[in-house]
């Protein structure tokens, strides 16, 4: 028997976004060909996609971290990186997708709808597309941004026309079994469904879809027994049908409690659930009840005398069955298809969609690409906090060790007025600003020309203390004991004998 998941975590990390390329363009008798980096490529996407042919989250319990393709690096000669493959996961009609704070972000509910899970990174521009009037060959490109990664947590709601409600035992499993094709476990003790049926009945010509899940007791709302996990089953059907043992010889039991107790957790249920899409309060939807095990005398003589009683006291139709003799079965079929004909009818009909919707929800995790907004940082009340989805993504393509792309970065931050927030805000300089995961000493900006320097420098930042490539080598040959930290001879050489690691 093949095993039933209905809910399932997915973490995600959708694809980084390729590297964008620094290059230029050298040919024979053409000294000055100009910048031909490429830009990078965008990250695959994760996407879920609505299939019929799907009807259970069991791939997810088992292959939990998904992860897509990455993009391609820009090269020179103008090409750009190939976009990242995406993958596309099937996932049953009725899907819930929330996120880790239990935030509602698609109801699948639609055939071949697709919602972006996790969006991949964008690819960093090549030295071509950044190339302007005043920096005609720029000598850096700018880093592709990281895909999305986050948790989602799926939720599957199975979509029926008629839900079968009732006490453990009270006969669900071999009435869905007797009406359709389903072939539940069917057995003499409480609790033997411990996964959902769906089952479709024929009725004529047409055809509807009968849903079982496991017994409820009182308490079940509040996770008593198997009910709380398995409710949401129910929350999509248009029609509940309460099946009621007649026979049980349980003591303080009887027909009528029994559908009060059920009713009590139905409502103490539907207090906390979200209104369905198009289907209404659960507390106000169509209703029927079904007297089961006519089969035994005692049983049907209580039924034939409570009949009357729970159609008065509740208003609903009842209907006197037997799952082993089938007594009843054909007319209870009819009714129900009655009653979902009926509700079928007062939803609105569902427009045709001629082409899949693509969902594309805000980015979980990121703020909105609101304004730019400098704070006191609040973890290092000396320093301040510049924040902005803008800036931040800024922060995330430049690559740190290239003057001249931290000039650019500077450059920008500049025209977006970050330097005056920050001087109306009264940061001095040398102050620590943070923006996404970089921290850095203030310096106001300076005059200058930034191209009047080769590729990869900054004229502006020439007076700095920042190391060269020269000066972290020979650091590195320092720790490794290849060279004596103190002894700046012009004359010396790394001694590969003194290594002792």
């Amino acid at each position: 028997m093949a095993q039933f998941v209905d809910r399932a975590t997915l973490h995600l990390q959708a694809g980084d976004g390729g590297h964008g390329c620094a290059s230029v363009h050298r040919e024979k008798f053409k000294p000055l060909g100009g910048p031909d980096g490429g830009n990078g490529g965008h990250g695959g996407d994760i996407v879920l996609e609505v299939s019929t042919q799907v009807h259970t989250l069991l791939d997810f319990q088992y292959r939990p971290h998904v992860k897509s393709g990455r993009g391609g690096n820009g090269e020179g000669d103008w090409r750009n990186g190939a976009r990242g493959e995406d993958l596309v996961l099937e996932v049953p009609v009725g899907t819930v997708v929330r996120s880790e704070d239990g935030e509602v972000l698609a109801d699948l509910t639609v055939p071949g709808t697709r919602f972006i899970a996790a969006e991949g990174g964008y690819g960093g521009l090549g030295n071509a597309a950044l190339a302007t009037a005043k920096r005609k060959a720029p000598g850096f490109a700018l880093k592709g941004e990281p895909g999305e990664a986050h948790d989602l947590i799926l939720e599957l709601k199975s979509m029926a026309d008629v839900g079968l409600v009732g006490f453990p035992s009270a006969g669900k499993s071999s009435l869905i079994s007797v009406l359709s094709a389903a072939k539940p476990k069917i057995a003499e003790y409480p609790f033997t469904t411990l996964v959902p049926n769906l089952g479709v009945v024929t009725v004529g010509h047409d055809t509807f879809t009968i849903a079982d899940v496991p017994g409820l007791i009182p308490g079940a709302s509040e996770g008593k027994g198997l009910g709380l996990d398995f409710l949401r089953h129910i929350e999509r059907t248009a029609v509940l049908a309460h099946v009621v043992d007649v026979a049980t010889m349980e003591p303080g039991r009887d027909p009528i409690s029994d559908i009060e107790a059920l009713e009590r957790e139905l409502d103490s249920y539907a207090e906390a659930l979200d209104m369905d899409s198009g289907l209404g309060d659960l507390r106000e939807r169509p209703r029927l009840v079904v007297l089961n095990k006519m089969d035994v005398p005692e049983a049907k003589e209580l039924a034939e005398f409570l009949a009357g009683d729970i159609e008065a006291k509740f208003g609903w139709p009842v209907h006197m069955i037997s799952t082993a003799t089938r007594e009843g079965l054909d007319e209870l079929k009819w009714a129900m298809w009655d009653i979902v004909k009926r509700s079928r009818a007062s939803r609105p009909r569902p427009q045709r969609i001629d082409a899949p919707q693509v969902i594309r929800p805000k980015a979980v995790g990121r703020r909105d690409e609101e304004g730019i907004e400098v704070i006191r940082d609040p973890f290092y009340p000396e320093g301040w906090l510049v924040t902005g989805e803008k800036v931040e993504r800024w922060v995330r393509q430049t690559d740190f060790e290239n003057d001249e792309a931290v000039g650019y970065l500077s450059d920008r931050l500049n025209k977006a007025g970050v330097e005056d927030m920050l001087r109306k805000l009264g940061a001095h300089e040398g102050d620590t600003v943070t923006i996404g995961e970089i921290s850095f000493d203030w310096e106001p900006s300076i005059g200058g020309d930034p191209t009047m320097a080769g590729r990869g420098q900054d004229a502006r930042l020439g007076g700095t203390d920042r190391a060269s490539a020269a000066e972290r080598k020979r650091a590195s040959q320092a720790r490794r004991g290849l060279i004596d930290e103190y002894d700046y001879g012009s004359d010396e050489q790394a001694d590969r004998e003194r290594w002792q690691g």
